[in-house]
């Protein structure tokens, strides 16, 4: 099946959009094949402020009607907890709070971004959109997420080419209990070396140290700025230490 088959079939839809890769090429299809779709963020303590600008300026450019959904999922203690399966309890805030919203305005369907490339059997959350019956267009479709940068470079997108990112808490190991403190901590850590040129890398944290996970071509450019970093940085973490076994 093509995505324009798809769009045919299913003309009105809810799409939960994060203003990543996927489902920003997912909305510009849904735009393209003349669907009826409405846009719906959901802004919580584990996305950070750049996701909603990327998020908003996308809306914009394909001219689509989006909304921003206010949600506080540290109010869940499974949540806040981090056990293993913590994304499950995230995404069913998550996709609760869609699927309200996305009724209030007369949508029953309910989409992702979920592509082809994404293992199922790895992803916690998964779980929520079957049993909350959420469709992943780009996954029925096959489109692998090297096909859906592709199409996104050739309709002109400006997010063909971002890195992915996973939320906040993922920063956070399993069973250390997350707060917004340590969430914050780690979004202007990770705001300041996006500052020097790094792309793709992660701050991860741990009872207050940090260790940070970039790529191996841009290990000089860490060490040319370690001062920097570290007079930075060093208020907020116990240390500092750099990740040499990620490539």
């Amino acid at each position: 099946m093509k995505l324009e088959d798809f769009f045919k079939n299913n003309h009105k839809a809810a799409i939960a959009f994060s203003g990543g890769v996927d489902s920003a090429y997912l909305l510009y299809a849904a735009k393209t094949f003349g669907a009826e779709v409405k846009a719906y963020y959901v802004a919580s303590e584990f996305q950070p402020e750049f996701e909603k600008r990327d998020a908003l300026r996308l809306a914009e450019e394909l001219g689509a009607d989006m909304q921003i959904l206010p949600l506080q999922v540290l109010c869940d203690q499974n949540v806040r907890a981090n056990p293993s399966d913590r994304c499950y309890y995230c995404k069913k805030q998550i996709f609760s709070a869609i699927v309200k919203a996305a009724a209030e305005d007369g949508f029953s369907l309910i989409l992702d971004g979920s592509n082809a490339s994404d293992d199922a059997g790895d992803r916690p959350g998964m779980r929520v959109l079957q049993e909350m019956s959420v469709r992943s267009p780009l996954r029925e479709c096959g489109l692998t997420k090297a096909q859906i940068r592709e199409l996104s470079k050739e309709a002109g997108l400006f997010t063909w080419d971002k890195p992915a990112y996973a939320c906040l808490a993922t920063r956070i190991p399993t069973g250390e209990e997350i707060t917004i403190d340590k969430l914050q901590t780690t979004e202007l850590a990770e705001d300041y070396l996006f500052s020097l040129g790094l792309t793709d890398f992660r701050v991860r944290s741990q009872n207050g140290h940090a260790r940070l996970q970039v790529p191996e071509k841009q290990i000089q450019t860490v060490l040319s700025h370690r001062t920097d970093i570290l007079d930075k940085l060093k208020p907020y973490y116990k240390s500092i230490s750099l990740d040499l076994e990620v490539r």
